[in-house]
């Protein structure tokens, strides 16, 4: 029998009213960090300003370098002074220090986002596996 496990992502367990998509621990994914992200139009969420390394929210430092991957839509990623445009058919690295922030228009916006601290086995964040409730802990 092949070794494959496939989903649509409406099908997985979501939190965060449905922002954040346990992609990874649906598929049995143990070599590093796979999500889903739904930012409805105009978001405005905590979730979005973030790091993952040297923040004052303890969960979060995990120390992930992460890729985004925009699916659909159109958002706007500020990480320190730079602005970069997202859209399908790019991809883009964040360092796990570095705040971002993701911003949306009028439209709503999907992304994969990808993650693993580089050169370490990958451990995956407590708030990612499957019945891990709705928010983190502390949010």
């Amino acid at each position: 029998m092949p070794d494959v496990t496939a989903k649509h992502f409406d099908e997985m367990e979501a939190a965060l009213g449905g922002v954040f998509v346990r992609v990874r621990a649906e598929l049995g994914v143990g070599a590093f960090g796979l999500q889903v992200v739904n930012l409805p139009a105009h978001f405005d969420e905590p979730y979005a300003a973030h790091a993952h390394e040297g923040t004052d929210y303890e969960p979060a430092n995990h120390r992930q370098e992460e890729v985004y991957v925009p699916l659909s839509g159109r958002a706007t990623m500020v990480a320190g002074d730079e602005r970069v445009e997202l859209a399908p058919g790019m991809a883009v690295r964040v360092g796990a220090a570095q705040m971002r922030n993701f911003l949306t228009a009028d439209e709503p916006f999907q992304m994969l986002a990808i993650g693993g601290v580089p050169g370490e086995p990958y451990s995956a964040p407590p708030f990612t596996e499957l019945g891990a409730g709705d928010r983190p802990p502390g949010r």
